[in-house]
């Protein structure tokens, strides 16, 4: 007879082989860990523990704000609040090197925070950026390129659903983990702009600047930005001051958002479209959590994750050199796996592993967010790049993943930049 343990390692290596042969994560992860609870606990005490942990899971309060986010980033897209936005970026940033490029990038950065999901992000300006893009006569890898890359913006600024999820799996703070994403997303803005500045200086034909827009147009086109000024200011600083919880706080931002889109004279089609893409993204991500929490208590009865994390801290290790394997593993299951699925698979073994080493939990979160975010960018399975394919199918795939390399360069810099300086995500802790 197998012991806990070895159980506990036979069923991760069976879930890693079904993810590979195809199989959603949810399916595998909740057969799996099912099984392997059935053989521990005996078939009614295995069954009924994995019965109750969808339902348990489900009316968890902290879950709540997952739907709210999303619905945020739906309706913005709907009333054409991104249109404005892009326009107001292209008007103050087009006169530098790849000016449209980089307005893309601050628009993008400004749906996310009205937007809780990066293939959204990365549907939207696929449609309002790309067009523009091609039409001033930029490099066409540039274009899908960036907004591709941009769309990945969306898992650290707030609203981030992906910063939820890995909230409600090590039962950490969603409110800390949420400010905490604020700086380091403007820094990963910063840093694609700067990569952006570097190609179209070295090579003008990538990206010509916009010039011919005076002053006063520049200033009558901020007025289209106040809508998402204004969901910012609502969720950040209910968040910041306490006055509202996260799924408060999401809760104003997406009535706010819709009160606008009726000002914007939004069609019911419209409304009943957003309504409908943020229900089933948000049954998609509640199904994957349920599949994987069974799969995650299976490894708790199995003492899977503290066994593995009491090795490591007893290996003659430094710890930087554990860091730096565990982000190696993330860049390469982002090959293979969408982002939630990878946070939901990894982080039962991999988060007790890094909190007994030492580093900050709200950290590590922002950390393995970004290396999540490179995943929806890498070959074969770079989801942002398949949907911006998808969109403008006139752009190979293949120049969508070659025009996503800079940028992927880029992240790589801001993971090492926010490991080396892990006061740029802390410190605006010490406000809260």
């Amino acid at each position: 007879m197998f012991t806990p343990l070895e159980l506990g390692i036979m069923g991760t290596t069976a879930l890693a082989f079904l993810a590979v042969l195809g199989v959603r994560i949810a399916f595998a992860a909740a057969f799996v860990g099912t099984f392997g609870l059935i053989v521990m606990l005996g078939w009614e005490g295995g069954i009924f523990t994995a019965g109750v942990i969808p339902h348990a899971k489900t009316v968890a309060y902290e879950l709540s704000v997952l739907p709210m986010f999303i619905l945020i980033g739906y309706l913005a897209f709907y009333a054409g609040i991104t249109q404005s936005a892009f326009e107001a970026c292209r008007r103050w940033f087009g006169w530098m090197p790849g000016g449209l490029a980089i307005a893309t990038v601050f628009a993008v950065a400004g749906f996310s925070a009205v937007s809780g999901a990066s293939t959204a992000a990365a549907a939207v300006f696929a449609r309002v950026a790309i067009p523009e893009m091609l039409k001033a006569g930029y490099n066409r890898r540039l274009a899908a390129g960036v907004v591709a890359a941009g769309s990945t913006l969306d898992s650290l600024i707030p609203p981030s659903a992906l910063l939820v999820v890995y909230g409600i799996i090590v039962e950490e703070s969603i409110g800390k983990l949420l400010i905490a994403g604020f700086v380091p997303g403007i820094f990963s803005a910063l840093v694609y702009t700067a990569i952006i500045i570097i190609m179209c200086t070295r090579n003008p034909e990538m990206g010509k600047p916009i010039t011919g827009y005076t002053w006063g147009q520049r200033f009558r086109s901020l007025p289209g930005t106040g809508p998402i000024i204004l969901v910012i200011g609502i969720i950040f600083s209910a968040m910041f001051y306490g006055w509202a919880t996260p799924t408060e706080a999401g809760a104003l931002g997406a009535f706010c958002v819709f009160v606008i889109a009726l000002i914007n004279k939004m069609k019911w089609v419209e409304l009943r479209q957003a309504l409908l893409d943020a229900a089933r993204l948000t049954v998609m991500i509640f199904t994957l959590i349920w599949g994987i929490l069974i799969f995650v208590r299976f490894l708790g009865f199995a003492n899977l994750p503290l066994a593995i994390a009491n090795w490591v801290t007893n290996a003659d290790i430094p710890p930087l050199a554990v860091l730096l394997v565990i982000y190696l593993i993330y860049f390469v299951l982002g090959m293979f796996m969408d982002a939630i699925g990878m946070l939901l698979l990894t982080l039962p073994i991999v988060f007790p592993v890094v909190t007994h080493l030492g580093y900050d939990p709200i950290w590590f979160g922002i950390i393995v967010v970004k290396l999540c975010g490179i995943g929806l960018l890498t070959p074969p399975v770079g989801l942002s790049c398949y949907v911006v394919n998808g969109v403008r199918p006139d752009i190979p795939l293949g120049d969508v993943f070659r025009g996503v390399w800079p940028f992927i360069v880029a992240d790589i810099l801001t993971v090492a930049t926010l490991t080396a300086f892990p006061e740029i995500v802390t410190f605006i802790l010490e406000f809260t």
